[in-house]
């Protein structure tokens, strides 16, 4: 458990809630375990009708916590990162997203996995993983071609091109956009909706919703693998250490 990641249980609907503020929410290993926990007792707890995630303080999330990240890399399936992207993905309760303000890296590719996603203006959605050295993870690469077309998911993945929430409600990667005061009532008044429907025909609503996307889980598993081999590389350790020391990274040399 740890004090960044709230929980309550209210009227069947779960809100987890990034609360890390000072450092815009960005996600550590105790996090993700803590997330994937929550979701994992929600997914065998049929009395729990909908998952709300949200963030804190006009941030979403900022991603990774790189010095955290660095300190304690997600080697393989076991580490709570991939944990916390297993959960997501074989969830069948109906998880609602609420985005204001950053959502980087896997705070975009967990709403691929949302069942409905709330947006203000403010919201945005990037995912730097090659400007970083890495490779896109959370099922990313196999469904952003899916949902946009291949060239536009280059645009996303290669470029790393930012997408406020109006572009995210006009590509169909969010429902709505809302007021910033109005956005958590927004994604609490859906989970409300779902919770008062027959949960079993919900859960296998969204099943079955998503079945045209075949097994993701190979496809996890081998962008965990990629993602773990990039960890290593020149490229991912010439990004981070230019992050740190805030210059622009030079991979000219890389061969």
């Amino acid at each position: 458990m740890t004090d960044h990641i709230l929980r309550d249980l209210k009227d069947h609907v779960l809100t987890i809630r990034i609360n890390r503020p000072d450092r815009k929410n960005a996600l550590t290993a105790a996090m993700y375990a803590s997330m994937a926990e929550a979701i994992e007792e929600a997914e065998a707890d049929m009395s729990v009708r909908a998952v709300v995630i949200i963030g804190s303080e006009g941030c979403f999330t900022a991603g990774n916590d790189l010095n955290d990240f660095l300190q304690n890399p997600p080697k393989d399936e076991s580490a709570p990162t991939f944990r916390f992207i297993r959960a997501l993905v074989s969830a069948t309760v109906p998880i609602i997203a609420a985005v204001d303000g950053p959502a980087v890296g896997i705070g975009t590719t967990l709403l691929f996995h949302c069942d409905l996603v709330y947006v203000t203006r403010d919201a945005k959605l990037l995912m730097p993983f090659v400007n970083l050295g890495l490779v896109p993870e959370n099922a990313a690469s196999y469904l952003l071609p899916r949902m946009l077309g291949h060239t536009k998911a280059s645009e996303l993945i290669l470029l790393g091109a930012p997408i406020s929430g109006e572009q995210a409600v006009e590509l169909g990667m969010a429902n709505q956009i809302c007021e910033k005061d109005a956005l958590e009532a927004a994604a609490q008044a859906a989970a409300t909706l779902l919770a008062e429907k027959p949960p079993a025909a919900v859960r296998n609503s969204k099943r079955l919703l998503r079945s045209y996307l075949g097994n993701m889980e190979d496809v996890v598993r081998a962008e965990i693998e990629a993602f773990s081999a990039a960890l290593e590389s020149a490229e991912a350790k010439e990004a981070m250490t230019a992050f740190f020391e805030k210059r622009k990274p030079d991979f000219s040399k890389i061969s």
